[in-house]
């Protein structure tokens, strides 16, 4: 390993992968070995506001001190960002100022070499960690809903995640709300995302009802006007889903992300809409990752890159 500290053999190390996680406020890194078991972990603060210039490279020190601590031969790397992730730049991460400009996949390629590297969303890495070791293994068709500061969907169909023309499958924070919404990706806007994420209800909280909010306060409230707003928000969140399980006809939805804290309330708006709503109503389930999919998806996705033996 290039760029800081090498990973060479340790005495008694087997072989291993690589995940990382890039998020807009850490980036978690594990090993794993060739069954998905993780070995070691590490986090650090992205410092999102310096660049991701400098966040690449603590990452790839981190990665360094990770490797040295786990030991053995570095079978593959899988990374886990925000965007639409093309083979020569990451679109749409706005969270990671600098991320759009870096060429992701080759700077960790030179750094890592020889080890085989794979980028993908981190919305998509976590449903591939869903569908091969989570609630969507063996559903065939799958939809993983993250709920946190962001919004989107892994589309799962005999196991793999679809992509899409442009990679951008799922990114269902796009969608228009209805017929009065003006403004989509051409504008820089993301309608259903503003509306309901974590990042859009805090904001919308503040304009209508006064003061600072977060997410989790705002589901905590007891004041009828933000459990009115929170209820407006799942149900139109809930029919969105309902219409997609509608196309996609999946056997399971999984929810992961940060709103599964409180499932209590999106589950039952979620349940309603789609037991009203689509022919064949999928299982609802908690996404069995909760917490760190997206890490376990990038290991994933170093398992798939990895040579074969």
């Amino acid at each position: 390993m290039r760029d800081g500290t090498t990973a060479g053999p340790a005495p008694g190390g087997g072989d291993f992968v690589l995940g990382v996680d890039i998020g807009g406020t850490k980036i978690a890194l594990a090993t794993a070995d060739p069954l998905g078991v993780i070995l070691h972990t590490a986090r650090i603060d992205t410092r999102a506001a310096e660049g991701a210039g400098q966040a690449l490279s603590r990452a790839l020190r981190a990665a360094g001190e990770l490797c040295a601590r786990t030991g053995g031969g570095l079978l593959g790397v899988g990374v886990a960002a925000p965007g639409v992730v093309h083979e020569d730049h990451i679109a749409h991460a706005p969270n990671l100022p600098g991320l759009e400009n870096l060429a992701l996949r080759a700077e960790l390629a030179k750094a890592l070499a020889p080890a085989p590297v794979r980028v993908d969303n981190d919305v998509k890495a976590a449903g591939l960690a869903e569908a091969r070791w989570g609630a969507l293994r063996g559903a065939g068709t799958g939809l993983y809903l993250n709920l946190g500061t962001g919004l989107a969907v892994a589309l799962v169909a005999g196991g793999r995640v679809l992509r899409g023309a442009h990679g951008a499958a799922g990114e269902i924070g796009y969608l228009l709300r209805g017929r009065d919404d003006r403004w989509g990706a051409a504008s820089g806007r993301a309608p259903l995302e503003e509306y309901f994420s974590g990042a859009g209800l805090a904001r919308r909280a503040g304009e209508l009802l006064g003061g600072t909010w977060s997410a989790r306060e705002l589901f905590a409230a007891t004041d009828p006007a933000a459990r009115a707003l929170v209820d407006e928000a799942l149900d139109t969140l809930a029919v969105h889903v309902a219409n997609l399980a509608t196309v996609l006809d999946p056997a399971v939805v999984a929810v992961g992300g940060g709103m599964t804290a409180v499932s209590d309330r999106v589950l039952p708006a979620l349940n309603r809409r789609l037991t009203e709503a689509v022919p064949y109503p999928p299982a609802l389930v908690t996404a069995r990752y909760a917490t760190d999919a997206a890490l376990r998806g990038a290991l994933a996705l170093a398992l798939e890159e990895r040579p074969a033996a």
